[in-house]
């Protein structure tokens, strides 16, 4: 069995298929994977990264204005569908798997070309073009959200097994020592993503003062875009979070985007968060977090609204009073989907079996 995965561009679209190829190999373990992609995103590193061979197919993002670019746009995306057909008719692809942006849609098209089986994953609270695509040409739909998509099926968003089986008490004592934290002061996590949050962190850097007075201890992620600023006592900056396991183990609550990948790990390992949603696209960051903050699990904030007083006022509400921490580390706990990416896995072997039936 041959599996191609059509995913690149984002993190938050290429890291879920990476989980998902990653248990289809636990699985299943004589099955072949490739990825199609685009040249210019993170699958280019990423994807080999992980041991799996990348076909670019030079898919490229829709132009959003009249330029030069645009008009040679149809004729280079129908070159990157053939290109993606061609490596499907070689491969011998059982199937197609795809989790959205511009990056997947060279695949998804190509899969519907070569008569390949598509399935195709959403994990957002609102579809973006490619998966609206998609989901015309395949009756095999994932959501993270029910009724984003017509004719879906609930699946959870794959996440690697360090972070969706973290015990963070087990890990706290490590955790705080890896990082330099104190082992009985409260300490809060703050990232934007795997870009950083330019607005994000000038809020933070404002509210530090009074944050480190209130003994509160501050882990923040700025993004590898964004100069790092001097640490202090209290505050660890660094530019970005390779063992997020530890990161989550350390932290008692969490600032940041509501990102579909940051959603499901925060509920995934039971950590409280201040979301912030990134005030782009078609709102579905708004839409991401919002069920785990009617759980009970966090707080949101608009980006306009976010300011230093209401993130120090709100930050210290919580880790001063260690029972409505406790309470809602329960409730974001209760909504965390921790074995998606076998679930995911195990659907694809049954998509490719039946087609071979």
């Amino acid at each position: 069995m041959h599996v191609v995965f059509a995913a690149g561009g984002t993190a938050g679209h290429l890291e879920p298929a990476l989980n998902t190829a990653d248990a289809l190999m636990r699985i299943a373990p004589a099955t072949s994977i490739s990825f199609v992609g685009g040249s210019r995103g993170l699958e280019t590193h990423l994807v080999p990264q992980r041991g799996y061979a990348l076909i670019q197919t030079g898919a490229d993002p829709f132009p959003r204005r009249m330029n030069r670019a645009a008009l040679g746009f149809p004729a280079h995306t129908v070159g990157s569908v053939r290109a993606a057909s061609a490596h499907l008719r070689a491969s011998r692809a059982g199937v197609v798997v795809g989790f959205g942006g511009y990056a997947a849609v060279p695949g998804y098209l190509a899969a519907w070309r070569t008569k390949t089986p598509l399935i195709i994953h959403e994990a957002n609270s609102r579809a973006g073009f490619a998966n609206r695509l998609g989901a015309r040409l395949t009756p095999h739909i994932g959501v993270v959200h029910d009724g984003v998509l017509p004719h879906a099926r609930h699946m959870g968003l794959p996440l690697r097994p360090a972070i969706a089986h973290l015990d963070r008490r087990a890990l706290r004592a490590q955790a705080r020592d890896h990082w330099g934290l104190p082992a009985d002061q409260p300490v809060v996590l703050v990232f934007g993503g795997s870009q950083g949050a330019r607005h994000l962190n000038e809020i933070v850097s404002e509210a530090i003062g009074g944050l480190v007075a209130a003994g509160v201890n501050v882990l923040h992620s700025v993004g590898g875009k964004n100069a790092v600023p001097e640490p202090q006592p209290g505050y660890l900056p660094v530019s970005y979070i390779e063992r997020m396991d530890l990161a989550y183990a350390a932290a008692d609550l969490v600032v940041c985007r509501s990102g579909a990948m940051t959603c499901a790990e925060l509920t995934a390992v039971g950590v409280p968060g201040i979301y912030v949603p990134l005030p782009i696209g078609n709102g579905e960051q708004s839409g991401n977090s919002l069920p785990i903050v009617d759980a009970g699990g966090g707080f949101q904030r608009s980006d306009e609204l976010l300011s230093p007083e209401w993130l120090t006022t709100t930050v210290l509400s919580v880790v001063q009073d260690e029972s409505r921490l406790e309470a809602m580390s329960r409730a974001a706990f209760s909504l965390g989907e921790r074995d998606a990416d076998e679930q995911f896995a195990e659907w694809i072997v049954q998509v490719a079996e039946r087609r071979r039936e």
